[in-house]
């Protein structure tokens, strides 16, 4: 999988609907006072920011070292550190939440025994990430357009979107209890930028593997493939998301 690399400033703009739409997600976790709370994928910080209003005691962790900054620039405590690999002792946390971030992860089975070797005893690990079929259309167009131009393995570059079957399976072999799982559509209305900015952002470590001259090209040749089908007649993009939401308990 290519290396995702990430600009907060254009997150905030391209993507501020990923902590918009949350609220479901936030519901599921229900964070209480003082309880510890450690946020996988923590991006610039927004959603952290919702959960510490409420009173838990928060920490963030991002691969992405922009991400981190700015997340700290909200005064919420964050740290460089990958999901597989969580730099914290045994059995700290009440609970551990993630939000649009483990479709990014590489190896999932290394997450969860973090995560499981994290919690303590009763904690739940709540989250939400890309579900089987998201973004099919994006991916196909773009996969097309890279085919067309002899451009790499789309394969590199993909993210990981598994079934509700698939991903309960393997919180259970980590020793977790699978509470609630759903598979949800979430068509998404994108920002003003619309499919373009769309891809600039989520879509940028692809696109920094292009040679320099044909990234501008490979954008505008798979918006205009996904005009027809994701653009409205006002010029509204919307992107087929679908999103798998979990809470389990150990």
């Amino acid at each position: 999988m290519s290396t995702q690399t990430w600009d907060p400033l254009a997150y905030g703009k391209n993507a501020a609907f990923v902590h918009r739409l949350a609220s479901g997600v936030l519901e599921w976790l229900a964070p209480k006072s003082a309880e510890h709370i450690l946020d996988i994928g923590c991006g610039d910080g927004q959603l952290t920011e919702r959960i510490a209003a409420n009173g838990a005691v928060v920490v963030g962790i991002d691969s992405s070292p922009e991400m981190v900054a700015a997340t700290r620039e909200l005064g919420i405590t964050a740290v460089e550190a990958s999901a597989e690999s969580l730099p914290f002792k045994d059995q700290v946390f009440d609970a551990v939440f993630s939000n649009a971030a483990l479709h990014w992860v590489r190896d999932h089975d290394a997450t969860m025994s973090e995560v499981r070797r994290v919690l303590k005893p009763g904690g739940r690990f709540v989250a939400e990430m890309g579900g089987h079929g998201n973004v099919a259309a994006i991916r196909v167009a773009l996969t097309a357009v890279l085919a067309i131009h002899n451009l790499g393995d789309p394969a590199h570059w993909e993210n990981f979107f598994p079934t509700t079957k698939d991903y309960a399976d393997r919180l259970a072999r980590h020793g977790f209890q699978v509470q609630q799982i759903a598979l949800m559509p979430r068509p998404t209305l994108l920002a003003e930028s619309g499919m373009a900015g769309w891809l600039r952002t989520f879509r940028r470590g692809v696109l920094d593997e292009l040679p320099p001259e044909m990234r501008d090209s490979v954008v505008d040749e798979t918006v205009a493939l996904l005009a027809p089908f994701l653009c409205d007649d006002e010029g509204n993009w919307t992107a087929d998301y679908v999103r798998l939401r979990f809470i389990a308990t150990v």
